[in-house]
């Protein structure tokens, strides 16, 4: 009895596809939309990955020292006397240092409100932006404002009552999922925040400082990212779940449409045992299909993430290596799906070849 060669069964899996490429093309979209949607929101995880570390790397510090008892120096600072974060610099093994104001704040903007305040003196060492248009604040009530808040060089905005000009711009330098930051002198930002107060919420030092204060703490920036991230980490664990519910979705609309495949070829697959063909080559030809599907979805899907990108409020990083790694990934879901169309088709009685029941 002749044997079905393995190469045959593949060039029919194709052709079955050829045969229906409607369904094909439909499913396609669908898988491409799933996967696209999974792209957008790895993108949206990158997004707040990198304020984090552009946030630490503007600053340029190796740790903060802020009082003890606080979660960390950017969102859980609390007032430090700035004769008493003076002292800092004469901690030892403490290089460099620059009292900071370091608080999220409101805007009277009607968009983009909330910022996220980094004052620093104007010759500190550390806290001080490059401003990409316009110039560094000199003058009491000048400020550098994140582009993505919308306004530029020239304009202006008040915090309670007070008003401040914007005289320079930096780029990419947002936090909490796009609100701007906004660099300004530590004595506006003492006269906002503490009504004059001559008072700091945190130290940042480069070196490592030994014998800190006993009502002071040393934070690394590892402790430091994680206080920036802690607001935003309910999201991501939601952004985690929901980003592999799509991908059990991927799987379920590939493998449905190999599984019916598998159903109206029945006829075939008991020609093909009959005549020896081994479960092995039949698997082959099912993951033909279902990792054409699977892989040219994935494929597509990055061109569908392009195009939906601009329509969020916050633009989401599309890496190059995530857009390199879908069409592997869409491989593997191609190789899962293909598990229950499988499944249907060693179970067909090669007595079917031949008329039986």
């Amino acid at each position: 009895m002749a044997v079905v060669r393995p190469g045959f069964l593949w060039l029919a899996g194709v052709r079955d596809l050829q045969w229906r490429r409607r369904r094909f093309v439909i499913a396609v979209f669908g898988t491409a939309l799933v996967m696209s949607l999974t792209l957008l929101l790895t993108g949206f995880q990158s997004v707040f990955a990198a304020e984090i570390k552009n946030t630490l790397k503007l600053v340029n510090a190796d740790g903060y020292i802020v009082q003890k008892g606080r979660p960390g120096p950017f969102l859980g600072g609390s007032p430090i006397p700035i004769d008493i974060a003076r002292r800092a610099g004469e901690l030892e093994g403490v290089k460099t240092f620059a009292p900071l104001i370091l608080t999220p704040q409101v805007t009277d903007q009607e968009k983009r409100a909330d910022i996220f305040i980094i004052a620093a003196e104007l010759k500190s060492p550390l806290g001080l932006p490059t401003p990409a248009k316009g110039r560094l604040y000199q003058a009491p009530g000048e400020v550098v404002i994140d582009s993505r808040s919308g306004l530029g060089v020239g304009d202006s905005f008040a915090i309670a009552s007070t008003t401040f000009k914007i005289v320079g711009t930096v780029s990419n330098q947002t936090y909490n999922g796009g609100r701007p930051t906004v660099y300004m002198s530590l004595l506006d930002a003492q006269q906002t925040m503490f009504g004059g107060q001559p008072f700091v919420t945190a130290v940042a030092v480069t070196g490592q400082p030994k014998n800190v204060p006993d009502q002071a703490t040393f934070m690394t920036n590892d402790v430091a990212g994680k206080d920036l991230r802690r607001p935003l980490q309910d999201v991501i664990d939601s952004i985690t779940m929901f980003r592999s519910l799509l991908w059990i979705v991927a799987v379920a609309i590939v493998g449905s449409v190999v599984y019916l495949s598998a159903l109206e070829r029945v006829g075939d697959f008991a020609v093909f045992k009959a005549t020896g063909t081994a479960t092995a080559d039949l698997l082959g030809a099912l993951m033909v299909q279902a990792v054409a599907l699977a892989v040219t979805g994935s494929i597509l899907a990055c061109g569908l993430a392009y195009l939906l990108r601009s329509t969020f409020p916050v633009t989401p990083l599309l890496p190059l290596r995530n857009q390199l790694a879908l069409p592997l990934i869409g491989l593997v879901v191609g190789i899962l799906a293909s598990g229950a169309a499988l499944r249907r088709a060693v179970t067909v009685d090669p007595a079917l070849a031949f008329g039986g029941h």
